[in-house]
């Protein structure tokens, strides 16, 4: 399934009016940990789908997130003075409030009603799961979805927040569609004392097949090994990875720019003392050196799975040239993610929900087999990121 140059536009470029952005501004996405907003750090620059914001609490202990550029002469709202009401812009003084309402333009004679005239763009945020999610879409807003991983109660949850991926979002995407790559990209820690034939093939060997099917949130990929062991999870449409004990959120800055969030749940008995609205917070380090430059003249330390993941995402491109690469039977779950990407962009198209968009605010959990992947054990118990998400006497399958 090479793409053409246009196919390979409509699946990766994510800003206002494009085809995917569309669809993606369908789903709430998150933007920022909760901590980050303090009393003495009431802003933070977003970037997101292309879109330059600002996220801010204002003095009531309102979030908002509204267009960096004010209205009036387009100085950054990310200097703004947070008031009781909202954010103050610093150059004029044109306050905002959380919907992005005009409150006040102080410059303008009294009993001006001026500020009836000014509408800022700005979009919902709620609050969940430690993270401020955003929606980016058309009302009526949907639901943030009830998965396992972010609502089960028998144990405790910690973020994660990576660093940027400096490529397009869908390359992050089609890895997860692509199990293939595990056994040999990841061959070096994923042995536990076992060494592969080769490092052509790395741990293939060991894999009998793969097999990947539809569900309502998007598509399961099953691995069968050739001990006849099976293991199962899903990629939750349209940008969510749920492997071992973790969601991982691929978030689209811009075309060629990507953050990621981890929500891991950790099971244990004990929840005394822990606060699901403020779970641990964890920072990782770049994976590159230099971090703001591109290959070939950064370099990525491979330490570890995810920086391992990384290089073989970045160095495709900022945005992955597919036509003129060269798929093969094993790329099937890859050219399924397509197919799928391209039928929910029309039913976007047509006015309809696409895949995975929840309405009914009562809806009962979604089961992405969380249990299944738990009792495997294959994951850090302590929640720390690294990559390494297995167990000590066996090769990880995940």
């Amino acid at each position: 399934m090479v793409l053409t140059r246009e196919e390979n536009d409509l699946l990766t470029r994510v800003g206002p009016g494009t085809l995917a952005g569309g669809l993606l501004r369908r789903y709430w996405h998150p933007v920022a940990a909760a901590e980050e907003l303090t009393d003495d750090r009431p802003t933070k620059f977003v970037r997101i789908l292309g879109e330059d914001l600002v996220l801010f609490k204002d003095r009531s202990g309102r979030v908002g997130l509204i267009a960096d550029h004010c209205a009036h002469r387009g100085a950054s709202l990310l200097y703004g003075r947070v008031e009781e009401r909202g954010i103050a812009c610093a150059y004029h003084g044109w306050l905002y409030d959380t919907e992005g309402s005009c409150l006040e333009c102080p410059a303008e004679p009294a009993g001006s009603m001026f500020h009836l005239t000014v509408k800022h763009r700005a979009y919902p945020v709620r609050q969940f799961v430690g993270l401020y999610w955003a929606y980016l879409g058309p009302l009526p807003v949907p639901e943030i979805p009830r998965y396992d991983v972010w609502v089960r109660e028998d144990g405790i949850r910690k973020v994660a927040l990576y660093p940027r991926l400096d490529c397009n979002w869908l390359q992050a995407m089609e890895n997860s569609v692509d199990p293939a790559h595990l056994q040999v990209l990841h061959q070096e820690f994923i042995g536990r004392g076992q060494k592969p034939v080769n490092t052509t093939r790395g741990y293939t060997d060991l894999v009998r097949g793969f097999e990947f099917s539809e569900a309502p949130y998007g598509i399961v990929k099953k691995r069968t090994y050739a001990d006849g062991h099976m293991d199962q999870h899903p990629v939750i449409f349209p940008n969510i990875l749920r492997q071992a004990n973790a969601t991982q959120i691929r978030v689209p800055m811009d075309d060629t720019h990507t953050n990621i969030f981890f929500v891991h749940f950790l099971p244990v008995r004990d929840r005394d003392g822990y606060d699901d609205e403020n779970p641990e917070v964890i920072y990782v380090q770049p994976f590159k050196e230099p971090v703001a430059a591109l290959h070939p003249f950064t370099m990525f330390n491979l330490n570890s799975v995810l920086p391992q993941d990384h290089m073989a995402w970045e160095t495709q491109g900022p945005i992955a040239d597919r036509t003129v690469e060269r798929l093969a039977t094993s790329d099937r779950g890859i050219v399924l993610f397509r197919n799928v990407l391209k039928r929910e962009i029309v039913k976007v198209q047509q006015g309809l929900d696409p895949l995975a968009v929840v309405r009914d605010p009562d809806h009962a959990m979604i089961d992405t087999f969380l249990t299944e992947s738990l009792q495997e054990g294959w994951y850090d118990p302590s929640g720390r990121p690294g990559g390494s998400t297995q167990r000590q006497e066996e090769p990880i399958r995940a």
